[in-house]
């Protein structure tokens, strides 16, 4: 993973890449707003931690533009300011995430960790599959059009697995996408997981098609 830091306190910027790079990401580093945003427009990045306040072109205006021309890199913009009207502007420019100044190392990796999990690009907020779809934004699932009740993790589970449409997930991929990095969590809670999902998913629709399958030996995949 290659994350961009735009920040021009360099002691924060420093600290950000030293401790991101214990965690194995890549890190490269600006202090200015335009060399942030020649970066970000150029190279390909996994994710952007982009400071408000900075000099030549601020945070607002890089996400703004950044979002104009199409570029949908994860966006987790660093504040000292800690009003709700800037954590609005902010959001509302295109960013994704929003912290404030001070913040914990372990809180920033969190973000971090969450951010990278999703696409690039998102054309909809809602995912379908045949006769079922999931709103991302709402959290809202419907299988025709009978809203179905989830835990806050079997919507993940299922979100990550419409993602991936007719693709086979091993055991491991969907424990490292839809759990904590450092959640304790065994191959076996992944079983336990699915089993809740089709019985909420496929089991009462008798007339439907099965849409989540087992691949023996491989994982799981959905699709009709």
């Amino acid at each position: 993973m290659r994350i961009l830091v735009v920040e021009d306190e360099h002691l924060i910027a420093n600290s950000l890449k030293k401790g991101l790079e214990q965690e194995h990401y890549a890190v490269d580093v600006t202090y200015t707003g335009t060399d942030g945003y020649d970066m970000a427009s150029t190279e390909d990045y996994d994710l952007i931690i982009l400071d408000l306040m900075l000099p030549e072109m601020d945070g607002i205006t890089i996400c703004r533009e950044l979002r104009k021309n199409q570029i949908h890199i994860p966006i987790l913009m660093l504040t000292a300011r800690g009003q709700t009207h800037d954590k609005v502007t902010g959001l509302d420019s295109g960013a994704d995430d929003y912290l404030t100044k001070p913040f914990s190392f372990e809180e920033l990796l969190a973000r971090v960790r969450a951010l990278v999990r999703r696409p690039k690009k998102t054309i909809s907020p809602v995912i379908k599959i045949s006769d079922l779809q999931l709103d991302t934004k709402a959290f809202i699932v419907k299988r025709k059009n009978k809203p179905i009740q989830l835990s806050n993790k079997e919507f993940s589970l299922l979100e990550y697995l419409m993602r991936n449409q007719g693709k086979i997930l091993t055991k491991d991929q969907i424990i490292s996408h839809v759990w904590d990095y450092d959640a304790d969590i065994l191959p076996n809670t992944v079983e336990v997981y699915i089993k809740n999902l089709r019985n909420k998913i496929d089991a009462p629709f008798k007339n439907s098609k099965i849409l989540i399958q087992t691949v023996r030996g491989f994982g799981y995949k959905i699709g009709d």
